[in-house]
């Protein structure tokens, strides 16, 4: 029987532009901070003509920032339009099916493409490369509808398309369970990680610290929940039992709530969320989501096996057989590898297998994933050319039906078979035994970001004490120090942790990163207590407050702190409590020989912040971005976000309400 996914498709393609519009306004408010001319990491830098040719400019870091000085654009000009565009098609495309199309995912993959390439250290995270891999197979996923006023029609390569995704998902999430272990990091392999995940991570939620004072032996039983997620169960998503598909669905599902709900992981966990959209298929879609109409695939008359009754009931009890074996086998090596046993109240457990044995079994493992792949995979391309024979009327239909459904199979087989580098990372022995041609082509298009290799929460930080760098700035080195108070990032310890995903601060972010080393392996931050010495307003706005009242101090400072969450029951209004570690900055001033010379080596001595700030633009289009970020850039984060997915939900319900008047 034929499987519809078409509302899958539109649900997925949907969620995909909500996703992007998050992505393009979260970074739009922190461009001039963050990258203007006088920002923390100037992206004009990364854009020196230097006498190459454009053919050298695009192909040593290809983004449409190079073409902003034809517009009469800085490079910060530059990248506010890219960001405004992809609010923009993104917000088009949420609201209006018939533009999620491949012109609307390929402008959208193109234009995050370009910022990335001068995103430097604030956009280096793991999910700015997965949306990168996502937006691309978002972009094989859409229909090419040239016929903008009539719906897209499903086609039968569609399947195709959507098991990329999902292969997608089961790199990530098997890849993140198996770095754990491989890391060998004595948290995870003693089941404590959560002892010091939720006042450890980057930005946590006011529930981390409810989830933080939850008894030890329930941490290390969510520890081995986590283990039992992310890895065994992902390859239930290429299980032929519809059922099992879906207990993988809310497995990944459950584990991606309980993360948004106790820390700020800005889109990743919605993006990881709208990747198991293809585990389900158009009849659980629109179960969970009624408002969506079900859209069937066309098929030719007796394309539908009508099964006999004996035949539906031996694949009933099969299937029925198949989940017992499935979820028995899943709870009893549980039991087994883990060690559970049920004490009182509690359930006891630790890890029953050594590092030898789990790197052994996963040797041969690897490459029973890499085979579940290949023949998953070229199902469904079989599939797919069947149909395309089967569900068109004339000769000429079926074969132009089935050259296009070959041009893209043969696009999906390279896709995927480049995804078996990053993919076999986690094992060496697997990567050594890819044919060098796989890894060559790998090697040819990686700087596109279509495959990449993920691996989170590889090793826990902050078991002696959460890490926090603390900027402090006085007009004496004697007394008189006031402490900078950053948007997000835990410092004063009375105030309670935000809530502020899918809004990404990445100055906060990459803070939580510099307190894992030192200044000297971050000159970003270097280059900040320089703008702060000189009072520049765009980096402030980074900030909850300026402690000087525009006035910039004559020296600043930052102190290494450990933070702690407080304990359940001590009658105290604070939310942490710290102790101080050591300096981690020395008292700067702004004309300091020996911090010009850092910031001249590492290329970061830009022009002036007062005459950086008195030009003007020179050409219409720049006026025009100057007057939107006077009127947008005033915005937070969060909020400029939840105007538009407000207003693009608002236009999408009224829609179809107009569309009954007229």
């Amino acid at each position: 029987m034929v499987v519809s996914t078409a509302a899958v498709r539109s649900s997925f393609l949907w969620c995909m532009s909500v996703i992007y519009l998050l992505a393009f306004s979260s970074l739009y408010v922190q461009i001039p901070g963050l990258y203007g001319s006088t920002g923390i990491l100037p992206a004009n830098r990364l854009l020196k003509l230097d006498g190459k040719t454009p053919h050298e400019r695009f192909s040593e870091r290809p983004t449409l920032l190079w073409l902003t000085p034809a517009l009469g654009l800085t490079a910060e000009h530059g990248m506010d339009l890219l960001c405004l565009a992809g609010m923009l098609i993104s917000l088009v495309a949420m609201v209006t099916e018939v533009m999620r199309d491949v012109p609307a995912f390929l402008m959208l993959w193109i234009l995050y493409f370009s910022v990335y390439q001068v995103g430097q250290t604030f956009l280096w995270f793991q999910w700015d490369i997965l949306l990168l891999e996502a937006g691309f197979l978002a972009v094989l996923a859409a229909p090419l509808n040239p016929m903008k006023w009539l719906p897209p029609s499903p086609l039968p390569h569609d399947n195709v398309a959507l098991w990329l995704v999902r292969w997608l998902l089961f790199r990530l999430m098997f890849a993140s369970g198996i770095v754990k272990l491989t890391s060998m990091c004595p948290t995870w392999w003693g089941l404590t990680a959560l002892n010091y995940h939720y006042e450890s991570q980057c930005i946590p939620t006011p529930l981390a610290w409810f989830a933080h004072q939850l008894p030890e032996w329930f941490q290390k039983l969510s520890v081995v929940a986590t283990y039992i997620i992310e890895i065994p169960i992902p390859l239930l998503f290429f299980a032929p039992v519809r059922s099992l598909r879906i207990f993988s669905f809310y497995a990944q599902a459950l584990l991606q709530v309980l993360i948004i709900l106790s820390g700020n992981y800005n889109f990743f966990n919605l993006l990881t969320l709208t990747l198991c959209l293809p585990l389900l298929d158009d009849k659980h879609v629109t179960y969970l989501f009624p408002w969506l109409q079900a859209k069937q695939e066309k098929t030719m008359p007796g394309g539908n096996i009508t099964e006999s009754t004996p035949w539906q009931r031996c694949r009933s009890v099969l299937t029925r057989g198949t989940e017992v074996l499935v979820y028995s086998g899943l709870f009893y090596w549980t039991c087994v590898l883990f060690k559970l046993r049920l004490t009182g109240f509690t359930v006891q457990s630790k890890v029953g297998f050594t590092s030898d044995q789990f790197h052994s079994a996963l040797t041969r493992v690897m490459p029973v994933t890499i085979w579940i792949g290949v023949g998953s995979l070229f199902y469904r391309i079989g599939s797919a050319l069947i149909r395309s024979f089967t569900g068109e009327d004339s000769l000429r239909r079926k074969v132009f039906t089935c050259i296009r459904c070959l041009l893209f199979s043969a696009v999906a087989v390279f896709v995927f078979t480049i995804s078996l580098v990053p993919h076999t990372v986690i094992d060496w022995q697997s990567n050594n035994n890819l044919w060098p041609i796989v890894k060559q082509w790998n090697q040819r298009v990686d700087k596109f970001q279509l495959v990449n290799s993920y691996g989170l929460f590889r090793r826990m930080t902050g078991v002696g004490g959460r890490p926090e760098v603390i900027v402090e700035g006085s007009n004496s080195l004697q007394l008189g120090w006031k402490e900078y108070d950053f948007l997000y990032k835990p410092g004063n310890v009375k105030v309670a942790p935000p809530v502020v995903a899918p809004h990404q601060p990445r100055l906060d972010w990459q803070l939580w990163f510099a307190a894992l080393g030192s200044y000297g392996h971050n000159p970003w931050f270097v280059n900040m207590v320089h703008r702060l010495l000189h009072g520049d307003k765009n980096v402030l706005a980074l900030m909850d407050s300026d402690p000087f009242n525009g006035k910039p101090p004559k020296y600043i400072r930052a102190t290494l702190y450990h933070y702690h969450f407080t304990d359940w029951g001590k009658n105290s209004s604070a939310w942490w409590r710290r102790e101080r570690q050591s300096e981690y900055l020395p008292p700067l001033q702004k004309d300091d020989p020996s911090l010009l010379k850092f910031l001249t080596h590492h290329n970061l001595m830009m022009e002036p912040i007062g005459k950086a700030s008195s030009k003007k633009p020179k050409s219409m289009l720049g006026l025009m971005l100057q007057w939107l970020r006077g009127m947008l850039g005033s915005m937070s984060g969060i909020m400029l976000q939840v105007t538009l997915v407000v207003t693009g939900l608002v236009v999408s319900w009224v829609q179809p309400i107009m569309a009954k008047v007229v």
